[in-house]
This record gives structure tokens, sequence and C-alpha cells, in this order.
């Protein structure tokens, strides 16, 4: 098990090819206790490859993947009651309510106070009026906070987000991501954040890493990538990398 001390995630000169495609090519990250962390690129950058070998659903083709101690995915099994992630890509099974969803995946993660778990994310998230009804029938926005309260579950020390506010109206995202900072600050957990909303990434992160073509090509937080650009904002910066236009963009500034 990894100590406070212990980096949450480190990953070290990690590759993964398909056939002749490189999805991820050589990259070396960690993130420490309490840090929110965004993975940032475009299409095809590799963010989504990089966080299934984190979550142990996919293996490297070369190179290492420690989370919370355990080294991915040989030792899974040791990190998973500790560790959550979310993505409204994802969705939970239509036909169930949402009560019973939840249900399913509370015994999952092995919750021994199942009912009083679920009480409490719902009167905390707001889920109460919508608990019987079957996840289909969910607005989007209902559905985020849903899979939110799934994430949260089991209280993780870990929490994995993918587009945690996509398709959201302004307001809805801005309650998600208020909710996101005050769940840090009090249960003191860790953030990797994959998104396409940069204000939110502004708002959110510690440190931003920036993935091209397979590679981490640039990190810092966002105000240090900001100014090192020559950029008025994150979302411009994100453009130069992504369309490879960037000073920087041809490898991670020292």
């Amino acid at each position: 098990m990894a100590l406070l001390s212990d980096p949450i995630i480190e990953v070290t000169d990690l590759y993964k090819t398909f056939d002749d495609v490189h999805a991820v090519e050589g990259i070396s990250f960690r993130v420490e206790p309490g840090q929110t962390v965004a993975l940032l690129g475009g299409n095809g950058a590799g963010k989504t490859t990089t966080i299934s070998m984190l979550l142990g659903l996919l293996s490297p083709t070369k190179g290492s993947v420690k989370v919370l101690g355990a080294l991915m995915p040989a030792e899974r099994h040791k990190a998973l009651t500790r560790l959550n992630f979310s993505s409204p890509y994802v969705d939970l099974p239509k036909r169930l309510r949402v009560w019973e969803n939840l249900t399913v995946y509370a015994h999952l993660y092995g919750l021994k106070d199942v009912k009083g778990r679920i009480a409490e994310l719902s009167e905390d998230l707001e889920l109460t009026s919508f608990l019987k009804r079957p996840f289909g029938d969910l607005s989007a926005g209902q559905k985020t906070r849903v899979a939110l309260a799934k994430s949260l579950l089991n209280a993780p020390d870990l929490m994995l987000m993918d587009e945690p506010t996509a398709s959201l109206d302004p307001d809805t995202g801005d309650w998600v991501r208020t909710y996101l900072e005050r769940y840090r600050e009090r249960t003191g957990a860790t953030i990797l954040l994959a998104s396409h909303n940069m204000g939110e990434v502004e708002r959110l992160a510690d440190n931003v890493l920036m993935m091209r073509e397979g590679k981490i090509v640039d990190e810092g937080s966002p105000s240090e990538l900001i100014q090192r650009h020559g950029r008025e904002n994150l979302e411009q910066v994100f453009l130069d990398i992504a369309r490879g236009t960037s000073v920087q963009s041809g490898g991670a500034a020292a």
C-alpha cells in the first residue's frame, strides 16, 4: 500500500502499441497526493489509452504504471477499492432505476452500509427526487449527477474523471465543478481529469499534462503554460499544441 508521501500515480516510460499504431509513446509523469492533474490533448492524442492503462484495463506494451502503490494491471486488485472512474460516455444500465444502479455498484465496491451511503450521496448530490426513475429516462444533468454519485460510493482516494461536465448547461457544470473542489478540500482526494473545457481545467487543475501524438509535449500549471506560450488563456495554448503550431510542441519544457 502506498504511503502518504508516495505518489498516487507513477508512470514510467509508458508505451502502448496496437498493431502498427503507436497510441502512447514513452510518457512519464507523477501525480502527488491531493493534486488535481489534467490530462489534455486532441482526439487521438492518447488520453483514453493512458487512462485505460491507469485503470488496469489495458496492459502496457512497455514501461510501468503504479497507482496507489499497486503495479497495474498485475496488482489491480490492491487499488480498486480506493479508486473510481467517471465518464458521461459510459452509461449505466438504462432500465434499472437510479437506486438500483447505485446499489449494484455499492455491492461491487464491498460497502457495508449500502442504504446509508446511497441516502447520504442522494441528499448531497440532490438525487432524491429521481431515485426511483429508470436511469435511461433522466436528463443529461441528472445522469451526470448519478455518475458522480457512483464514482463517490467508495469515498475514493483517487478519482479518474473523463469529461465530467460534458453536455451540461453552464449552471449545472458550475455546480459539478464546485462540488469537486469541495470534495477534494474535505477529503484530500487526488483527481486526474481529462477535459476539453479549458475554463474548467484552469479552475480545477494544479498541473496540466499536454499530450500530442501519444507523447507529453508540455506540462505545468495553467498559468505557467499560458505564460510560456505567450497566450491569453489555456484554450489558445491547447489549440497551438493540438495543431502542432506551438514553439513548445516539439517536446516538454524543461
